[in-house]
């Protein structure tokens, strides 16, 4: 093999072999591109309001977003490989990632522990809102491997946000 054709192997773009279409294919990987990108970001806000918890239920409130974020964090491998699987590309960086999430950062220096919590609540149900409207666009390709795993995921939010909505209950 000769230089350049070894430099034209190395330059070439990644060609996975996928029975979908390639309609299909830009679909799904976006689709799931953006609902990777959310899922980091989901994942880093869990962290960070973890390390910065405090307040007089800090211990359990400090566990609940550790389990929490290594849930969402368990997801992310999945949706790339998946998105790989189906013949596109994923998130290459950072960068990539703060130009396609739609879960807003918190930056603030202090949060108080009971919106911390309700904060979390709405980002993980609008995730939950924004994996169903994935799972229409797989669905409609016929892409059932995505759309069991997005169900499986659908129910890991859903579970998140009943566990933060009653961890910010109030007993009268």
């Amino acid at each position: 093999m000769s230089h350049s054709t070894a430099i034209t192997r190395r330059l070439a773009p990644i060609n996975t072999p996928s029975r979908f279409s390639e309609d299909a294919r830009r679909d799904i990987a976006a689709a799931l591109t953006v609902l990777l990108a959310d899922q980091f970001a989901l994942y880093i806000k869990t962290k960070n309001f973890h390390w910065h918890m405090s307040g007089p239920h800090f211990r359990d409130y400090h566990r609940l977003l550790d389990q929490q974020a290594a849930q969402i964090l368990d997801t992310t491998d999945v949706i790339a490989e998946r998105v790989r699987k189906v013949g596109g590309t994923t998130i290459r960086s950072i960068a990539h990632i703060a130009a396609v999430q739609r879960v807003l950062d918190n930056d603030a220096n202090f949060v108080d522990d009971q919106d911390m919590l309700a904060e979390l609540r709405e980002d993980n149900a609008m995730l939950a809102t924004r994996m169903r409207e994935t799972h229409i666009v797989c669905s409609e390709h016929s892409d059932v491997a995505t759309t069991s795993f997005l169900e499986s995921w659908i129910d890991e939010a859903e579970g998140r946000v009943w566990f933060l909505f009653e961890s910010r209950r109030r007993n009268n």
